[in-house]
C-alpha cells in the first residue's frame, strides 16, 4: 500500500466526518425535527472547520525532519483545533435561537469520533 499525502488523508477524513454528520442529522430529523437536524449539522461543521484550520497549522512542519519540532507543531495544531471549536460553539450558542443542544452535541461527537476512525481506517 502506498503512503497517502497529507492532503489526501485530510480530504478522506473530511468526507467521513461529513457523512457521519449527515447520518446524525438525518436520524435527528426523523425523531426531533428540522431545528434538531440543523443543530446536528452545526455541531459537525464546527469539528470540520476546526480540523481544517488545524491541518493548515500542521502543514507548517511538513518540511521538518526533527521529531520534536513535528510533535510540537502537531500539539499546536490540536490546540488550535480545540480553540476554534470552542469559539464556534460559543458563537452558535449566542446566535442560533432555536438550538437543540443534544443534537448539536450528537453531531459534534459523530464528527469527532469519526475523524479518529477515518485515520485508523486509512492506516495513517
Amino acid at each position: 500500500m502506498s503512503a497517502l499525502k497529507p492532503t489526501e488523508v485530510f480530504s478522506k477524513m473530511l468526507k467521513i466526518q461529513l457523512i457521519a454528520t449527515l447520518a446524525v442529522a438525518l436520524t435527528v430529523l426523523a425523531f426531533s425535527g428540522v431545528n434538531a437536524a440543523f443543530s446536528a449539522i452545526l455541531g459537525g461543521v464546527t469539528v470540520v472547520i476546526g480540523a481544517y484550520v488545524a491541518s493548515l497549522v500542521a502543514k507548517r512542519s511538513s518540511q521538518s525532519t526533527e521529531a520534536s519540532a513535528i510533535l510540537v507543531n502537531l500539539l499546536k495544531a490540536e490546540a488550535v483545533k480545540i480553540l476554534v471549536i470552542i469559539i464556534l460553539l460559543f458563537i452558535i450558542f449566542k446566535v442560533v435561537e432555536q438550538l437543540v443542544p443534544f443534537a448539536l452535541i450528537a453531531g459534534l461527537a459523530a464528527a469527532a469520533l469519526f475523524s479518529g476512525a477515518a485515520l485508523s481506517k486509512l492506516n495513517v
